[in-house]
């Protein structure tokens, strides 16, 4: 789901016929920023700088808002934060509108679905299918390799 060096409008046609949730991670275009959220929205494709300072990484956003919001140690841990938030408000909701939009008709963003450059193998999506089920791959019966391939990769995305 990184993509690398993408122009916006790049980003937006990629995105243009996918579900809402949809969204990818590409290179910022601004020299202030180093990468950017594209995601598609019930208002369409937007775009998300990602802020790093002092070793952190958060979302950019406006000036009353941003000491509100997590920072973290990776854009990984980042978007996997997100999309995990995503998914419990997405499960919360009996009806999809309500998630659609947020305090005075504000789009509310969701992250549910990473847009792959590829397709990733089975084995990765396995790896990812039992990360969400448990954070006790150790007590698994299975063997001590594939343990470890579990722990290599701990996100949910």
């Amino acid at each position: 789901w990184y993509w690398g060096n993408l122009t916006a409008n790049e980003a937006k046609a990629i995105l243009q016929d996918s579900p809402e949730g949809t969204f990818l991670l590409r290179d910022s275009s601004q020299r202030d920023y180093l990468f950017t959220i594209s995601a598609m929205t019930s208002a369409g494709p937007t775009n998300l700088r990602i802020e790093y300072k002092h070793g952190k990484f958060k979302l950019d956003s406006v000036v009353l808002v941003k000491p509100k919001l997590r920072q973290f140690d990776s854009v990984v841990h980042l978007v996997d934060y997100y999309v995990q938030l995503s998914r419990s408000t997405d499960k919360a909701a009996s009806n999809p509108q309500a998630v659609a939009t947020g305090p005075n008709g504000t789009v509310q963003l969701l992250l549910t679905k990473p847009m792959y450059t590829a397709m990733p193998s089975l084995q990765h999506l396995c790896r990812i299918a039992i990360n969400r089920r448990t954070q006790q791959t150790h007590h698994l019966p299975i063997p001590n390799r594939l343990k470890d391939f579990l722990t290599n990769y701990t996100y949910n995305v």
